[in-house]
């Protein structure tokens, strides 16, 4: 991808979500570089039309000369979510990456956009101390390694309070959470840091929650609802066909006032600390359970074996920002290639808190396919087969238990 040298009156192009460090920035690269800066919100969820135009006004009042919105939501599910749900991932067995995979594709329409408006230089937001660093710069270093890029609040280290000040003592637009929460929103949840965040005990007060704020505290009564998948992808709820990113706003709208995909998950970060975050996943939850108890009526004990293996490497490198590295394709080629049967419908009933599968089917049904009934009749086989099967299972258990006890 070719771009143009950066020159005195290029403008910038910063990647906006509207935070604190992005709303800072807008104003700061104006007086530091006098440049004109354009922002650019890259939509891979959680933005509706409300959102989309608090955002271009608070760009426009911070000082951005012009705002563009991407809608990148079915590009984030086709090359990114659709491969977390078939290979049920989830980071450290709790955290279903719910930001952070989604880098990746904003720094591609970053790319792309800096080339259509002619600008060599782009800039966002990333501290020192965080993920999204590393994630956003592997990226553009392999999508566009000509391009000029600007982190000032990691390079400068500025602190989220010298932030909040710079834009109050400029009379300029604070966001909502201030330099209070770090929140970022997309299509597979919502991530929350904050001071009680920052060690290891503790959990985030009600009122930080975003999507499921007030859940514990007026509990619901327990809902009913069928989710429907064709080939491991998401394709209905309750029986209306969806496309993915509708049946993923829909689980969210229904499972979040239960409280359902809360959690705060420790775990290891790129650059080799511990960090801990709360996280709000409504719609993964759902999907995640939901999936692998079809999988689990659909796929074979060793076809389970080896996606399970692959999962957390698959898992870490998206968590990384190692998105395009070719053994993604590798994996993901496995991936789907395992789900050629994983159709069907999974009932789930959501109730304050959790999700909880109450049945799966599928017309490639393995339970179905067998005469058998597992604990009360045999089927393709008879009880003196299953005598000399059991027979022959325990004899590697016998021949170390003969040899150890010294009668070969």
């Amino acid at each position: 991808m070719t771009t143009k040298t950066p020159g005195a009156d290029s403008p910038i192009l910063l990647a906006f979500s509207g935070g604190l460090d992005t709303s800072f920035l807008v104003p700061w690269l104006r007086e530091e570089y006098h440049r004109p800066v354009i922002t650019l919100t890259v939509d891979t969820g959680g933005i509706d039309a409300a959102a989309a135009k608090v955002l271009e006004q608070r760009s426009r009042e911070l000082g951005a000369v012009a705002h563009h919105l991407v809608d990148a939501r079915a590009t984030y599910f086709d090359q990114v979510l659709r491969f977390l749900i078939m290979g049920n991932v989830r980071r450290g067995q709790l955290y279903p990456l719910c930001v952070g995979a989604e880098r990746a594709i904003q720094v591609q329409v970053l790319a792309q956009q800096a080339a259509r408006l002619g600008t060599g230089t782009v800039a966002h937001g990333c501290t020192a101390a965080g993920n999204d660093q590393v994630r956003f710069e592997v990226a553009l270093r392999t999508l566009a390694p000509g391009l000029e890029q600007l982190a000032p609040v990691r390079d400068r280290a500025f602190k989220r309070p010298e932030q909040l000040k710079f834009l109050q003592d400029r009379g300029l637009p604070v966001p909502p959470f201030g330099a209070a929460y770090s929140v970022n929103r997309g299509l597979w949840g919502v991530t929350i840091g904050g001071t009680e965040t920052l060690t290891s005990s503790g959990s985030i007060p009600e009122q930080a929650w975003v999507l499921s704020k007030g859940a514990m505290e007026h509990p619901r009564p327990a809902e009913r609802h069928v989710v429907g998948f064709e080939r491991g992808i998401p394709c209905s709820v309750d029986g209306a066909a969806l496309d993915p990113v509708a049946v993923i706003e829909r689980l969210e709208a229904l499972a979040a006032p239960f409280g359902i995909g809360r959690g705060i998950h420790l775990g290891d970060t790129i650059i080799g600390t511990k960090g801990r975050v709360a996280f709000e996943a409504p719609a993964a939850d759902v999907l995640l359970n939901a999936h692998r108890e079809l999988e689990k009526l659909t796929l074979t004990a060793r076809q389970q074996r080896i996606k399970d293996s692959l999962a957390v490497p698959y898992g870490d490198l998206l968590h990384e920002g190692q998105n395009l590295d070719p053994v993604c394709r590798d994996i993901e080629a496995l991936l789907l290639s395992s789900q050629q049967r994983v159709t069907g419908t999974a009932s789930v009933l959501l109730r304050p808190g959790s999700v909880f599968v109450e049945g799966v089917d599928s017309p490639y049904s393995l339970m179905k396919a067998s005469k058998g009934v597992y604990g009360e009749s045999t089927g393709e086989w008879t009880p003196q087969d299953a005598l000399g099967f059991s027979k022959m299972v325990a004899l590697p258990c016998m021949f170390w238990a003969r040899a150890g006890a010294g009668k070969p």
